[in-house]
Parts: C-alpha cells; sequence; structure tokens
C-alpha cells in the first residue's frame, strides 16, 4: 500500500464539543478536522482545530492518561494554564504532560481566527479532569460520559 494524502479541507468538520449544558457555550464555535483519523491511526490522534474570534479550545482541563501538543499555525491564542495566560503565536507550541494536574485550554481573545494542530495520545483508560467545573469524564477512550466530581452523569 503507497502514501496516501489527503486535503484537510476535504475531511469532514466536527463543530462544538459534547460538553453538556452549560459548559458547551464557549467551544460551540469550535472546529476540528481529524487528520489522524483520515489514515486510520491508532496509537495518537491529530487535529486541525480552528477558533473563531471569542472561542474556547475546550473546557480547561488536564488527563490522567494522554499527552498532548498544540502547534499553532495561524493567529494568536491565549494559553491558559495554572501558571497564568501566555500569548501564542504562528510557530509556537505548548505541550502537557499526562498525569499533571495543570489545567489549560485555549481561547481566541482576538478579532482574527486562530488554526493549530492538537497531538494526543488515545488513551482507553484516560480519565480528564476540569478543574475550574463541576465536570470529570471516566475512561473517555472506552466511551466515558461526562459526569459531575461527585460521579453523578448529567441529564441529556
Amino acid at each position: 500500500m503507497g502514501a496516501k494524502a489527503v486535503d484537510t479541507e476535504d475531511l469532514p468538520v466536527r463543530r462544538g464539543s459534547g460538553y453538556p449544558k452549560p459548559y458547551d457555550g464557549p467551544c460551540a464555535d469550535r472546529q476540528k478536522r481529524a487528520l489522524g483519523d483520515a489514515f486510520g491511526l491508532t496509537d495518537y490522534g491529530v487535529n486541525v482545530v480552528t477558533l473563531p474570534p471569542g472561542a474556547w479550545s475546550s473546557q480547561r482541563h488536564w488527563h490522567s492518561a494522554e499527552d498532548e501538543l498544540v502547534y499553532v499555525l495561524e493567529g494568536e491564542p491565549t494559553l491558559i494554564t495554572d501558571a497564568g495566560r501566555t500569548k501564542l503565536r504562528p510557530g509556537m507550541c505548548a505541550g502537557f504532560r499526562k498525569g499533571e494536574a495543570d489545567g489549560h485550554h485555549l481561547v481566541n481573545e482576538t478579532g482574527d481566527r486562530v488554526v493549530y494542530l492538537e497531538v494526543g495520545t488515545r488513551r482507553e483508560d484516560d480519565d480528564v479532569d476540569y478543574p475550574d467545573i463541576d465536570m470529570r469524564i471516566h475512561r473517555r477512550g472506552r466511551g466515558g460520559v461526562f459526569s459531575r466530581k461527585d460521579g453523578r452523569p448529567y441529564s441529556a
């Protein structure tokens, strides 16, 4: 089988997030194209993410078992972590080690779109914690569902 190539503009766009209300609002306009899925990759995922003005990449979160890396292609997102705020620009990247309880996300506070690559491992045993809100997900890679921190699920 030869090399396979795709034009990212031809890939399906996933809009928004799977977060329960009201946590879905800041990410409603986020767009993702799954590059890794186009090639059947199973060890890691790669997404091209577009954030229009005002959009968030996610709720601030950290992973128990998934390493993450973002690489900015276009625009100037603000990275928000426990350490504070850092303005990123094209060519900059940020990485997040699994198991480090440092909530992070990107926010587009500019009037221009932001485009970046998002790379992460695809661990079935990954739990995700959202330190700013009453939300977590257990075993995300095994079809986990969002719940409150006390384990009660969100109703549909």
